[in-house]
């Protein structure tokens, strides 16, 4: 997997020229195929920067929508569970914000505009979580913690990655059960939403195997990942 950036943007400033929005073409070698990704602080055309909290908003639409398909719901909710309202409470992350988040991802095609709510575009969601997600928000082990297990060691996956050397990574939290290399989650709400919803708690312990993992385990998650958003 190769990237390339575009490096145009010195020269637009030093022209005095508002710079198009910073790019990265991520090619992947086995297929020949290329996909182009927003940068992590760079803008849309709209003006509305990508934020890391927009994958965790369109991870928990997908799971909503999975747990509606088959006939219940790990939550209780006193309303429709895709309110503004029910989603906020659900991860902790604030109406206005989900409003904004939501034209984010709908600006950058992750998301479907419709009549009664946005949908999750899965397919360009599962391109850019397998092959841009970890360049645009790249996620980097720290100190030995106390918290709440992700990537291969979070409890449904646990077992499916046979490797003894294989690390344990957390989310920090205060609750957790487990110690291992911290690393930030995507949002910092992220553990709590995700103990309040397994089906989410899968989705993020896959993308940080995938944000996290050596080839082996990146492309395990990768599989594993697909299959779950291939649920439609």
């Amino acid at each position: 997997m190769t990237i390339t950036s575009a490096l145009c943007h010195h020269q637009q400033f030093e022209q005095g020229r508002k710079p198009e929005p910073l790019r990265f073409l991520v090619f992947d070698n086995m297929t020949a195929k290329g996909v182009i990704v927003l940068g992590p602080r760079t803008e849309d055309n709209t003006g509305r920067s990508m934020k890391s909290q927009d994958i965790v908003i369109l991870l928990k639409l997908v799971s909503l929508e999975d747990q509606i398909r088959q006939g219940c719901l790990d939550e209780l909710f006193s309303s429709d569970p895709f309110a503004l309202r029910s989603l906020e409470n659900a991860l902790g992350i604030s109406k206005t914000e989900i409003s904004a988040s939501l034209r984010r991802s709908i600006s950058a095609a992750l998301a479907i505009k419709s009549s009664d709510r946005p949908k999750v575009n899965r397919r360009n969601l599962n391109e850019f979580v397998q092959h841009g997600l970890k360049y645009a928000f790249p996620a980097k082990p720290g100190a030995p913690q106390r918290g709440v297990a992700t990537g291969f060691a979070a409890p449904m996956l646990e077992g499916q990655l046979v490797s003894s050397s294989a690390d344990i990574h957390v989310w920090p939290h205060a609750e957790g059960s487990q110690r291992g290399s911290s690393i930030a989650p995507l949002f910092k709400s992220v553990p709590e939403a995700a103990l309040k919803d397994k089906r989410l708690y899968e989705l993020l312990a896959l993308v940080d195997a995938i944000r996290l993992g050596n080839q082996r385990e990146a492309n395990l998650a990768q599989d594993r990942f697909k299959e779950r958003m291939a649920r439609a």
